[in-house]
């Protein structure tokens, strides 16, 4: 059974930047839970970031905050951590929260902090990518769904 890192506040946990959740509430996401298939993360807080943090967003190769602050470090970190959590524990996807400067998939805030979004991965995406994780986010749960089912069914765990 393949597992699933799954970033923290989809799970209803308050670790966001702003000391909020976003909790998913999906049947997919009570069978992953009751399969014992989810590994909660937050990079942003594995990386050393309080909660709640300035908003951050991406630009260029830099996460900088509103004010300027380059949390780039941070980030990399994170993601660096998570991406060794998700070896440790033979994660072969990851639900992240769509749209962060670490957990994003296709598209994040484009860097002016006008709620503009652009293509583009967050930081935690990237390396996580790089250690041969598919990627979701939580608009993405039937397509993770048919991607666990042909995995389970093909065996095809590069980690075994």
């Amino acid at each position: 059974m393949h597992k699933i890192l799954i970033s923290r506040c989809l799970l209803g946990e308050a670790v966001r930047y702003d000391g909020q959740a976003k909790r998913l509430a999906s049947e997919y996401l009570s069978l992953w839970q009751q399969q014992g298939r989810l590994v909660p993360v937050c990079p942003e807080v594995l990386g050393g970031l309080p909660t709640p943090r300035p908003p951050a967003e991406r630009v260029a190769d830099k996460v900088l905050t509103a004010e300027g602050e380059d949390v780039t470090a941070s980030f990399q970190r994170g993601a660096q951590l998570a991406a060794e959590l998700a070896e440790q524990q033979q994660c072969r996807f990851a639900l992240l929260k769509a749209n962060s400067p670490s957990c994003g998939n296709l598209q994040i805030y484009d860097g002016s902090f006008s709620g503009r979004l652009c293509p583009g991965n967050g930081v935690s995406v990237e390396a996580l990518q790089a250690h041969g994780l598919q990627v979701f986010n939580e608009l993405q749960l039937e397509e993770l769904q048919r991607a666990l089912l042909q995995a389970d069914t093909f065996n095809t765990n590069p980690h075994k």
